[in-house]
This record gives structure tokens, C-alpha cells and sequence, in this order.
């Protein structure tokens, strides 16, 4: 059988399939339909120091092939979570990953501290909420990238994933953070979109600007994986439309090590692990013992041997 385990940093997740934050919740909601263990593993939905309601509804709105979202960051708090939900995280049997956002590097560096404990196997380092005024995008910017990702390091020896917005100078804000300490980069968050409503004029979210997400991105966020994974030396992890195995082998083929689905849990709860067996019996027809037989294959002139 084939090895289909993938290393990222000091974790080893046992297939390259994560469920996105902020669509899959802390998971629990989904294991009530399908062992979630399956997975390599959970990224939570966003956590912030205090708890936050979130912006006022609507906050999903649906488009051609995708939906915008102004969820706003809606969480418990990172005491609650803490108390409540990573308890019942650690009982999945799967990686978890905890994103988190902050006001400031200080705010970012006091939450990966206290989340550095036992049984939580990486942080995701949320620069790039498309739908929060004022501080969304720290990732745009190499510079305010750098400083948030040295605090964190300061803060903690867990691994750090950054997860940068699709837009602004990416390319260059990985560069620095992977200076900085990062141990791997999630690219990417959402892109920033507008929908108007017909009778009254305005926009459709409080917020105005939401975040597109579904398979309208999908080329988009492949060209950004394949940019990203020339330009750093660390792991990249690939989102942005992953609706199906063969959208999942197209991201490792343009160099990453693994993928998150967001949306995809919206259009078909059992996305995820249909993609986990797609991407298995991948490998089986192909004769392949493990990804590192393709990653990045994009770069190198396609697969050795194909016509």
C-alpha cells in the first residue's frame, strides 16, 4: 500500500486532506456523520483572545460557482475554547490545528502561548480575514507579517503555520515570514468580493467587502501555490476550490504538501473523506509509493515517463 502520510514541520499528518478553518467548526458537528479521524487532520475555526459576535446576518450569500462570506470572526474566546471545545477536539483522533487571530503581534503572541500545550499539534496564524475593518489583511505586508510571526515564535516552539490573504505582496510577506520563524504556509484565505442588492441598492453584508470562496478561486489559488512553493523553502498547504481528489492532486502537483477544504464541506458534507479515498486509490493506479513522486511535478516538466 502506499505511504500516504505527509510531514509538515515537526507534525506528520497521515494523509494530505485537512478540513479549512472556519467551515468544518471544531469539528464536531461532522463526526456525527462520518469518522473524522479519517482526516490528517482539523484546522478550528478562528480563535480570538475575547469572544466575538460576529458581523450581523446575512453573512453568506451565494455566487456562480462560490459563495461570499462576512462571518466576522464569531467565536467563544479562547477561555471557552480552551474549557469546552479543544477537550473534545483532542477526542477526534486526528491532527489538531488551531487558527487564531489578534488585534496586534502582542495579542497574537499571548494567544499561541497559551494555546502551546499538549494535544494541540499546530497554530495557524490567521493574516488574511477578509471581513474584519481595519486589521484583516496583516499579510499583505511582509514587514507586519515579520512581526507577528516573531512574537509568535517567541511565544511558543509549536509549529506555526501563516495563512496569508490571496492578495497584496504575498510572495514576499512568505519570504519574511519564513525568516521570521514560520514552519509552513496556508495559502490562501478568501478573496475580497462585493454583491449588491438588486432592491434596495446596497450591499448585501453589513460589512460590505466579504470573502469568495468555492470553485470560482480554484485557478487563482493553484497559481498562488505555484508561486509560493518557488519562492520558500517550507511546506505550503493549498486552498481555495478544492472540490474533488483531482482538484487535491492538482494542488500537489503545483507543490504543496497538503490541502484544506472549506466550501466543499457546504456543497457536499462528505467532501472531505471522499477526497482522502480518491486520493489513496490515486496512488494505487498509479503505481506511486508516496507523494513526493509528484509534488511539485508542475515545476519539473510534468511526471517522469508520461507522454
Amino acid at each position: 500500500m502506499p505511504d500516504t502520510s505527509v510531514r509538515i514541520g515537526s507534525l506528520v499528518l497521515k494523509n494530505p486532506v485537512l478540513a479549512a478553518s472556519g467551515t468544518f467548526g471544531f469539528g464536531g458537528d461532522y463526526a456525527r456523520l462520518y469518522d473524522v479521524s479519517r482526516l490528517g487532520g482539523i484546522v478550528s475555526k478562528a480563535i480570538t483572545l475575547r469572544p466575538r459576535a460576529g458581523n450581523p446576518p446575512p453573512r453568506l450569500w451565494e455566487t456562480p460557482c462560490g459563495l461570499l462570506n462576512s462571518i466576522g470572526l464569531e467565536n467563544p474566546g479562547l477561555e471557552a475554547f480552551l474549557a469546552e471545545e479543544l477537550p473534545r477536539m483532542r477526542e477526534l483522533g486526528t491532527a489538531v490545528i488551531v487558527n487564531v487571530w489578534g488585534e496586534d503581534p502582542e495579542e497574537y503572541g499571548e494567544l499561541v502561548s497559551r494555546l502551546s500545550l499538549p494535544g494541540v499539534d499546530a497554530i495557524e496564524l490567521n493574516l488574511s480575514c477578509p471581513n474584519v475593518r481595519g486589521k484583516g489583511l496583516v499579510g499583505e505586508n511582509p514587514e507586519a507579517t515579520a512581526r507577528v510571526v516573531a512574537v509568535c515564535r517567541r511565544a511558543t516552539d509549536k509549529d506555526l503555520w501563516v495563512k496569508f490573504p490571496p492578495q497584496g505582496e504575498v510572495l514576499q510577506a512568505a519570504r519574511a515570514a519564513q525568516q521570521a520563524g514560520a514552519t509552513a504556509i496556508s495559502a490562501a484565505n478568501t478573496y475580497r468580493g462585493l454583491a449588491i442588492e438588486l432592491e434596495t441598492g446596497r450591499p448585501v453584508f453589513a460589512n460590505a467587502i466579504g470573502g469568495l470562496s468555492g470553485p470560482a478561486i480554484k485557478p487563482l489559488s493553484l497559481r498562488l501555490v505555484y508561486e509560493l512553493s518557488q519562492v520558500v523553502s517550507l511546506p505550503v498547504i493549498g486552498s481555495g476550490g478544492i472540490v474533488s481528489w483531482q482538484d487535491a492532486v492538482e494542488f500537489i502537483m503545483a507543490g504543496a504538501h497538503a490541502v484544506q477544504v472549506g466550501t466543499g464541506n457546504f456543497i457536499d458534507p462528505l467532501c472531505a473523506p471522499k477526497l482522502v479515498r480518491g486520493l489513496r486509490k490515486f496512488l494505487v493506479q498509479r503505481g506511486l509509493g508516496s507523494w513526493e513522486l509528484i509534488r511539485g511535478c508542475a515545476h519539473r516538466g510534468g511526471i517522469s515517463g508520461a507522454a
